[in-house]
């Protein structure tokens, strides 16, 4: 028999007064026995998710919900929405239920939106130069919640994208020019060119079309 995995973080830790205060509004459901408590993402407000929480029944979840089985309150909350919510907890405070959500529209914002996987790190020159943006770059500019991804290296140039906080920024140029090529210039000797792909103005990826042999 599998043991439990004691270290999965719950996807909603209710607390006695929240989980109290939702029964009693349960209970005046009719047949409140049949009845999840269903948490919904419905959009963003500056750094914060805005949330749905409603009944609804526990038998309509499918394969594109995930459940939280708990016999006196299950909670339902769909999959798209699992990793926006995760480590959340439900209380109560002065001014009613709040959820306190530890993620974030940001972390969205910074996550690359091309997989390091899809780079050849077999390749040395395209292992350090994705080197120097996971360890010299990235750092510094999460800060400002942008982030910097290398496209495709094809010596002697480099191609990078920039999102998050630096995709359309007035200063992204000037970011990329003193800061980001610098650095892989003087790491990267097979670098001589690094070239900026964003598409800064509509803030839509733009395609990447390697270079013609």
């Amino acid at each position: 028999m599998t043991e439990p995995d004691t270290h999965v973080v719950p996807l909603v830790e209710i607390r006695d007064g929240a989980r109290a205060k939702i029964l009693e509004a349960r209970a005046s459901e009719s047949d409140p026995g049949s009845l999840a408590l269903w948490l919904e993402v419905t959009g963003a407000s500056g750094d914060a998710y805005t949330y749905d929480l409603y009944f609804r029944r526990l038998d309509e979840a499918g394969d594109e919900h995930v459940v939280q089985h708990d016999d006196e309150l299950p909670v339902v909350v769909p999959r798209t929405d699992e990793a926006k919510v995760r480590g959340s907890v439900l209380d109560v405070g002065p001014a009613g239920m709040v959820l306190h959500n530890p993620n974030s529209p940001a972390d969205e914002r910074r996550a690359p939106s091309v997989p390091i996987a899809e780079l050849d790190l077999e390749d040395p020159v395209t292992a350090k130069v994705v080197e120097v943006i996971e360890t010299r770059i990235n750092p510094a500019i999460a800060a400002h919640g942008g982030f910097a991804e290398v496209v495709a290296v094809e010596p002697p140039v480099a191609y990078l994208r920039m999102g998050g906080g630096c995709q359309g920024c007035g200063l992204a140029a000037v970011t990329l020019s003193q800061g980001i090529e610098v650095a892989i210039l003087e790491a990267v000797e097979e670098i001589t060119t690094v070239v900026d792909v964003t598409d800064h103005a509509s803030g839509t990826n733009p395609y990447y079309q390697a270079a013609k042999k």
